[in-house]
């Protein structure tokens, strides 16, 4: 049975490279490769692919891989990267991401990731799955939720207070006790631990120029030092519990 496979990158020597091997190997048909996320968005409406292998760029966001997982339902997700943090990777299994290459792997080893995901297995390398078991996770009530979404997104004090209808004085004493729950120094650290784990753009302004509905976290995946060497693959066979999703 062939596989359909859509290479996204945007750094086509790499991509020559990455194509000349896999159209070697049977049962692989790969479609043009694509260097937008718009122009994957495109090729897909054409025709779905059994399998997308996309290159983690900076336009890659968690928010552009989530929307693309939507649109892509019935298509297989891995990401190219040369390297990925713990917070993206956690977020990206449990938006359904089915496995993570490095770059750097032999090609023998990318080939066999994507044999083995199109045959309903993930693939992780062990260091990646051992650091998602050294990662904290802080759980949020939804209020301080709100409140770090919203000051990830730049908002001062007052505006915060206004937005969830609470005073100023009690926006500090949320953001007190946060600096204390996440480990932070300041808010400018809290901010960008919200950045890490928001899965919401800014906010929606209606027609009387109000912020709508807040987005909130339900929880920051804080990263602790684990060992950087890299280790074999580890694969789990389907079925496997979805993690939750944020």
């Amino acid at each position: 049975m062939t596989t359909r496979i859509l290479l996204y990158s945007d750094e086509p020597i790499l991509a020559k490279g990455l194509e000349s091997v896999l159209r070697q190997v049977e049962g692989f048909e790969l479609l043009p490769t694509c260097c937008t996320v718009s122009g994957v968005m495109e090729q897909v409406a054409l025709g779905a692919p059994d399998l997308v292998l996309m290159d983690l760029t900076p336009e890659v966001t968690f928010a552009v891989l989530s929307e693309m997982k939507h649109a892509m339902m019935s298509c297989k997700i891995v990401l190219w990267v040369n390297s990925i943090s713990t917070e993206l990777a956690f977020q990206a299994m449990g938006l359904g991401v089915r496995g993570i290459l490095r770059k750097t792997l032999p090609t023998d080893l990318q080939v066999k990731c994507l044999q083995k995901v199109q045959a309903g297995e993930l693939w992780f390398e062990k260091a990646l799955t051992d650091s998602f078991l050294c990662a904290r996770r802080v759980s949020l009530t939804q209020r301080e939720g709100q409140l770090v979404s919203l000051l990830s997104q730049g908002l001062k004090n007052k505006e915060i207070a206004t937005t969830l209808m609470i005073s100023e004085g009690t926006v500090k004493v949320y953001l007190s006790r946060l600096f204390q729950k996440v480990g932070v120094k300041d808010r400018f650290e809290l901010a960008l631990f919200g950045l890490k784990n928001l899965t919401t753009g800014q906010l929606p302004v209606n027609e009387k120029g109000q912020r709508g509905a807040v987005p909130g976290l339900r929880s920051l995946v804080l990263e602790r030092p684990s060992d950087p060497r890299p280790e074999p693959a580890v694969r789990f066979p389907i079925p496997m519990r979805p993690l939750a999703r944020y």
